[in-house]
């Protein structure tokens, strides 16, 4: 894989908590306005909330406002430029588990070339606006988020640089904690950079497909733009945090539904039985134990739903993930929901609000049942990936959220 150090504009040591936020996806609007204190980056990421009344995100005033801003964060050195291209290391940590990434900048030609490999089709007005803000700033202001294979050097390299003085060091609003350090050694930086062009042959884009194909099309454009291109310009590089993949833990995606397309609740369970194991667990929540096994939560009591053998082909790498199992024989043959994408009567919670979060939206009206799936493993991502798959909607969740403004990348 092509990559390269970068010199990153990053917040100074003692104003990291106050410019570091939340990525632009994970807050609206409203949200971002309450959180975002005078330094924040939401000002950048999300500069509708300078407005009253807020605007919408995609008004020329806003994106004007996003350049003015970040502008101004560096004239008032809230985020400084370093004095030479460094590779960096970020770790995460949540619980009891800590991931360790490169940050680094990762070549848009790999992408177009699918050895960046995605496995989730992306949106082309999110696409859109991505690329707005990525051509109007000529920078990656937050990094996209990538997963590359066991690779024991490039390990044991991470795992090094912790050991050394960290840069930032804090923890977040919801408890995560979050490690930075420089790579300026110029021996190391060439040994890096030599280890993933010669021995890494691909990236997994584990989250951030929209920023990643913006970041692409930018990238192409500007090569239009220059009569001699010649493919080592810094606007053929986007930012990437690059995480070994038996580091990452995926959370489930699960589901919550509306109505029961005009089945009673017996009706419901009668009719999965003919594809399910279907046991009754009481009124305690229920995870599922294992692939294959999904938990129910209807009419107050939880319920085990074992897929039946016939239902899924081993060797189909698709039709044997759960989210395709459920969507099958269950979303789509009882509750007709045919378009994850479209369709109004279905919701999709991330695993880091926890089963409770299915509880209550189905007890308080809102929802009549909800489906808790087991999570995909980053292998069946990477298996997925590697051969030209596309994974279902909804299908993955990644926890912690990579923190933005620790490093923003500019060409």
């Amino acid at each position: 894989m092509r990559v390269r150090p970068f010199a990153a504009i990053r917040p100074p040591k003692d104003l990291v908590t106050e410019v570091a936020a939340p990525p632009y996806d994970v807050l609206n609007s409203e949200e971002a306005k309450a959180m975002a204190g005078e330094k924040s980056l939401l000002h950048i990421t999300k500069p509708e909330i300078d407005f009253e009344p807020m605007l919408k995100d995609d008004d020329p005033l806003v994106y004007d406002k996003a350049v003015a801003n970040f502008k101004l964060w560096q004239q008032n050195s809230w985020l400084v430029r370093d004095g030479k291209p460094c590779y960096y290391v970020y770790a995460q940590t949540m619980g009891s588990r800590t991931q360790y990434g490169f940050v680094l900048c990762a070549h848009a030609q790999d992408y177009v070339e699918g050895r960046i490999k995605k496995h989730e089709l992306t949106r082309k007005d999110k696409e859109d606006d991505r690329m707005v803000h990525v051509r109007i700033q000529s920078a990656n202001i937050e990094p996209v988020f990538f997963a590359f294979r066991h690779h024991a050097e490039l390990e044991q390299i991470l795992l090094d640089c912790a050991k050394g003085e960290c840069e930032y060091d804090f923890t977040d609003e919801n408890g995560f904690g979050h490690k930075f350090w420089v790579i300026s050694d110029d021996a190391l930086i060439e040994r890096i950079g030599r280890l993933f062009e010669t021995e890494v042959p691909a990236f997994y884009i584990a989250d951030g497909h929209h920023r990643s194909a913006a970041a692409a099309r930018v990238g192409a454009e500007r090569a239009a733009q220059n009569p001699a291109h010649t493919g080592d310009e810094e606007y053929n590089y986007f930012m990437a945090v690059c995480f070994p993949e038996d580091q990452l833990k995926v959370l489930d995606y699960n589901r919550v539904v509306k109505d029961l397309n005009g089945l009673q609740p017996t009706q419901l369970i009668g009719l999965l039985g003919e594809h399910f194991d279907v046991c009754c667990k009481g009124e305690e929540i229920y995870h599922p134990e294992e692939l294959h096994c999904y938990s129910m939560y209807l009419e107050g009591k939880w319920y085990e739903l074992r897929a039946r053998p016939d239902t899924y082909c081993k060797a189909d790498l698709i039709g044997k993930l759960d989210v395709s199992i459920l969507s099958k024989y269950v979303l789509d043959d009882i509750l007709g929901i045919k378009d994850l994408r479209t369709d109004s009567r279905i919701d999709f919670v991330g695993g880091i609000r926890g089963l409770e979060e299915l509880k209550r939206r189905v007890d308080s009206g809102e929802m009549k049942v909800a489906f808790a799936l087991y999570p995909v493993t980053m292998e069946q991502i990477a298996d997925i990936a590697d051969n030209g798959d596309i994974m279902p909607p909804k299908t993955t969740w990644f926890e912690p959220k990579l923190r933005s403004g620790l490093a923003i990348h500019t060409f």
